[in-house]
């Protein structure tokens, strides 16, 4: 990085010395300037916009090496250089372009290869979305979800983990929920368990990446996983920003399921904020109840109960739940809803056979052992966002 500041910081000056014959230094300085102003503006928009949703990291960046190595090779036919030096430049830049393009035909193979080594798994579909890269692996009877290079999911004890988030808040609500709304859970497996309701007749499934929800629905080995449920008749799929979702909508539902990635930076800490579950109150109906994924109270202790202190400070009463989930550890959730919820001493008839929850673990959910025991910890605002800077700072402990 330092390197790379430097030669940037070079290239200025640099210019401004080789044209300094040419033209009046004042107009020589307006010129470079304007012209690497209006480049760094392009730049900044067609990297994110355009290249990085379409090609991907690997490609775009040797995409921009490519362009500014014939940048360079345009370069030498419009600086006063000496011939002798010229022909020298422009071998060079040849040479680079030429290694830039096998590479640009050949990264996708490299790529694929290094994932398979890092993810300890062949991989059974790639893709780059607008907004991530979505991996997932199979080795024997195991699938596995990696977003960004971010474990989602693992088949062997996902159940787990969509179970505790799924029918404790039906037993808490009291009644089948009619209508549900669940936010991210692009996967369908939040979904499958709420279909066993005979009662419920919608599901709005809100999700911001289309390229999830649409292999979720076209991959075979993930529709067994997810029992075909995105596309049942009663889930209707929106892919749209779930925090624009809220402010636009205007329906009442029964029971809203927040499972959203863990708040490791600002695009998604906003969807663990003060505001964003005000909105969430304004969308549940009567003595309706909601339920949030809230990372682990074991290894980020302080953002699990950042994010209760947050929920509750919208005005909800909360049931803060924890489970242990092989794959992640111990993993946190808070139901919440009106002063009248109640912890559930029982599940509610319907799921024909869980893989995890009885009457026992549900007991379990519920209790927090001293070492996951609430803290003192801060409201996280739109405004600031501190859950953030703590869910990094936390998680960063356990990393090195």
């Amino acid at each position: 990085m330092v390197l790379v500041g430097t030669l940037v910081g070079l290239e200025i000056p640099l210019l401004i010395r080789l044209l300094k014959f040419s033209l009046d230094l004042k107009e020589l300085v307006a010129r470079v300037l304007a012209l690497d102003y209006i480049g760094a503006l392009l730049a900044s928009l067609i990297f994110p916009l355009v290249l990085l949703p379409r090609l991907g990291i690997h490609r775009t960046s040797l995409l921009f090496g490519l362009l500014n190595a014939l940048v360079a090779l345009c370069a030498t036919w419009l600086l006063p250089l000496e011939r002798q030096l010229v022909w020298r430049l422009r071998a060079q830049c040849a040479v680079v372009a030429a290694a830039l393009v096998f590479l640009l035909v050949f990264v996708e193979r490299g790529v694929l290869q290094a994932e398979s080594a890092y993810y300890g798994a062949p991989i059974i579909h790639t893709e780059q979305s607008p907004y991530q890269r979505i991996v997932l692996t199979q080795s024997g009877a195991t699938t596995r979800l990696f977003l960004n290079g971010n474990l989602q999911f693992s088949s062997d004890d996902e159940r787990r983990y969509h179970e505790t988030l799924v029918h404790p808040a039906v037993a808490a609500l009291g009644r089948e929920p009619r209508l549900a709304l669940i936010l991210g859970g692009g996967d369908g497996l939040a979904a499958r368990e709420l279909l066993h309701y005979r009662g419920l007749e919608r599901i709005v499934l809100v999700d911001l990446d289309e390229a999830v929800t649409r292999i979720f629905r076209s991959v075979p080995t993930l529709l067994r996983l997810n029992g075909g449920a995105l596309a049942d008749a009663r889930v209707q799929i929106v892919t749209a920003d779930a925090y624009r979702y809220l402010e636009e909508a205007r329906e009442a539902f029964d029971l809203v399921i927040a499972d959203f990635p863990d708040p490791s930076n600002y695009a998604v800490g906003k969807l663990y904020t003060l505001s964003f579950y005000e909105l969430v109150r304004q969308r549940l109906g009567v003595r309706g109840v909601a339920v949030v994924q809230a990372t682990s109270p074991y290894y980020a202790r302080e953002s699990f109960w950042s994010i209760v202190a947050t929920i509750e400070a919208a005005g909800f009463k909360v049931l803060p739940m924890h489970v242990y989930v092989p794959s992640f550890g111990e993993w946190g959730f808070v139901l919440c809803g009106g002063e009248g919820i109640e912890q559930p001493a029982r599940l509610r008839p319907g799921p024909s056979a869980l893989a995890y929850l009885d009457a026992q673990t549900l007991a379990a959910l519920f209790h927090f052992p001293a070492d996951m025991s609430r803290v003192p910890a801060p409201v996280n605002r739109l405004s600031d966002q501190q859950l953030v800077a703590t869910y990094v700072r936390e998680w960063g402990r356990w990393a090195r």
